[in-house]
């Protein structure tokens, strides 16, 4: 977010040299600019949004390593993290790190990893269904039965044979999560909305 406060910044001199002044005057203005500028960076870098750079190869193919993304802080705030949302959150066991998975499993469900496969059972499907996960190009061969209780996330990367996630660390509560990812800017060439967005077809057991 300290770039766009520095577009803005930019901006603001570009328009304080069109215009002859003093020095003195120059100076206020560009202190009032920044005052500006600041006013309504702030707020948006702590309340609304957050970037996020990606660091490792957890969630590939989806994001790699290096990607520069913007965390939408406010969705979370207002709404629980669903299904599929891929969140940015403390580390529960070092909350001074912060992750980035895709959600798997919701409070109160049953997880049940055979393999590859991921089976979810919850009151409205009590014999299960199973997660449609294209995004998964690495499979890993696990074995789990893991039941979350009423303010647990289970979350698991793209990259699952080369991911640490809830599989080894255990589930995620609510408080610990940050964000949804919103965009991605960085590569140029890869900028997109709601990147790695999928809507589960449901196949049941």
């Amino acid at each position: 977010m300290s770039r766009v406060f520095y577009v803005i910044l930019a901006f603001m001199q570009i328009q304080i040299s069109k215009q002859p002044q003093s020095f003195k005057q120059s100076f206020w203005e560009l202190a009032r600019f920044t005052i500006l500028a600041l006013a309504i960076v702030i707020p948006i870098r702590v309340l609304i949004a957050e970037p996020f750079v990606v660091s490792g190869s957890s969630m590939i193919p989806t994001f790699e390593d290096g990607n520069y993304l913007i965390i939408d802080k406010i969705s979370y705030e207002l709404n629980d993290p669903k299904r599929d949302d891929i969140a940015v959150f403390r580390y529960p066991n070092d909350p001074a790190k912060f992750f980035i998975k895709r959600v798997i499993g919701l409070p109160n469900e049953t997880v049940d990893i055979k393999g590859s496969v991921v089976t979810i059972i919850n009151e409205k499907y009590p014999l299960g269904f199973t997660l449609d996960e294209p995004y998964v190009k690495n499979i890993s061969n696990n074995t789990m039965h893991v039941k979350l209780k009423d303010d647990e996330y289970f979350v698991m990367g793209d990259n699952r044979s080369g991911s640490s996630d809830s599989r080894y660390w255990g589930a995620v509560k609510k408080e610990f999560f940050t964000g949804r990812v919103f965009l991605r800017l960085l590569p140029i060439n890869n900028i997109s909305i709601l990147p790695g967005q999928y809507k589960q077809e449901l196949k049941t057991q």
